[in-house]
């Protein structure tokens, strides 16, 4: 892994730490802004890996959801449905 990935993956990851302490969902914006300001190559590397870990966080939470419905009876959640439009 290039230093650029390593210091963006270890920052996004006390980033998002310090999202759940503080409660604040946007605070990586926020980092990212100070970031790009000096290294707006740090910032994409940056954003890339806060965007990697809350879709694996959603992902996670989404199986996680689904093996306790299924396990217990309850109502399997629906995953969300592709945009109409093709996006991403």
């Amino acid at each position: 892994m290039a230093l650029i990935d390593e210091l963006a993956d270890a920052l996004a990851a006390d980033v998002m730490a310090a999202m759940e302490e503080l409660d604040d969902d946007r605070l990586y914006m926020a980092v990212g802004s100070v970031i790009g300001t000096s290294s707006p190559s740090l910032q994409e590397a940056f954003l890339t890996s806060c965007r990697l870990r809350m879709s694996a966080q959603r992902g996670r939470k989404f199986l996680d959801d689904t093996l306790r419905a299924r396990r217990e009876g309850g109502k399997v959640p629906s995953a969300p449905r592709p945009a109409e439009s093709g996006g991403h």
